[in-house]
């Protein structure tokens, strides 16, 4: 959401790219539900492979069309915590689509956008106004109604996407602060460099419980599966990097919240999901939340922009 706009507007190209990628990758998460379910794949090998067969698509990318690997940095620190908060997000996500429903695992999930803005304001020195203030507390009501917390239903499986939009929100003040300096290919290559090599911390874990067990597949469809988990996450990735260089933030993030619509649909009809009346109306809380607090923002940056080349103007939070 912060690679600079170094290609011409495209907008009606990018938010096809971001359909697309959004698409992808709530696909991928069927597949990893379905791997996990049906394979027993334990999470660290899936986010092992995930991450290393991305590296096809990201390296082709960066090869053909960048036809160059911008592998310096001048930030390793940075890239060591974005690195570790964005595996920590992606164990949690991906464990939680093990144990939960597909829909709502991601649309729990979806509340990233609500601790980003919580975060910034310690994190990144930022000022956040009643308005957006506002949206956080209507969208912390959206994730009360799809917990259902005193209703006898609760689930504590719940609190896993929740903490995996947590680190989700420290992974994304991560990226905000190297962008400026930091090329959006770089940043994601040494991330699918991390995660690939922290998912081998998980190894041992087999020997204390079986579940956790590592295993190669036992032929060409698993191992077609986890090929294709791989592949499609690095294609979206790249899509979705695309999507944010060809139109500004405020046209393509929103299309990210159809992740809760494609994620309802694989759900029901892959795996049986039917959504509930709270889920929904949950669901539906949190993107309003999460696309208003995303509309503030694009808001305060042009006011921003402004100010800097007016010193003269105000900007209200």
């Amino acid at each position: 959401m912060t690679a600079p706009a170094s290609a011409p507007d495209r907008p009606v190209f990018a938010i096809l790219l971001m359909n697309l990628a959004v698409l992808v990758f709530t696909s991928m998460d069927g597949l990893i539900k379905y791997a996990s379910d049906t394979y027993g794949y334990p999470t660290g090998e899936l986010i092992f492979v995930r991450n290393l067969f991305a590296f096809i698509p990201l390296l082709s990318y960066m090869l053909v069309v960048e036809k160059r690997l911008r592998l310096g940095t001048t930030q390793p620190w940075g890239h060591f915590w974005r690195g570790v908060f964005g595996v920590s997000a992606m164990y949690c996500y991906f464990l939680s689509y093990k144990l939960l429903p597909l829909s709502d695992a991601i649309a729990l999930g979806l509340s990233g956008p609500i601790f980003l803005t919580i975060l910034s304001v310690p994190l990144l020195g930022e000022k956040v106004g009643w308005r957006r203030w506002s949206a956080v507390v209507v969208g912390f009501v959206g994730v009360v109604i799809m917990t259902r917390p005193g209703s006898g239903v609760f689930d504590p499986y719940a609190l896993i996407p929740l903490a995996a939009a947590i680190f989700y929100a420290l992974a994304m003040i991560s990226i905000r602060k190297m962008s400026a300096n930091e090329p959006p290919t770089t940043i994601v290559f040494y991330f699918t460099a991390f995660a690939m090599l922290a998912s081998l911390i998980t190894l041992p874990f087999g020997h204390f419980n079986p579940d956790l067990a590592w295993r190669m597949p036992s032929g060409g469809v698993e191992f077609g599966l986890l090929l294709l988990i791989g592949t499609m996450g690095g294609a979206a990735q790249i899509a979705l990097t695309t999507a944010f260089r060809r139109a500004s933030v405020s046209i393509v993030a929103p299309f990210d919240y159809m992740a809760l619509v494609y994620g309802f649909l694989i759900g029901f009809l892959v795996f049986g999901e039917s959504p509930d009346r709270y889920l929904i109306t949950g669901g539906v809380v949190v993107v309003a939340s999460g696309i208003y607090i995303i509309h503030r923002e694009t808001v305060l940056a042009r006011a921003r922009r402004r100010k800097a080349a007016l010193p003269s103007l105000p900007v209200v939070e």
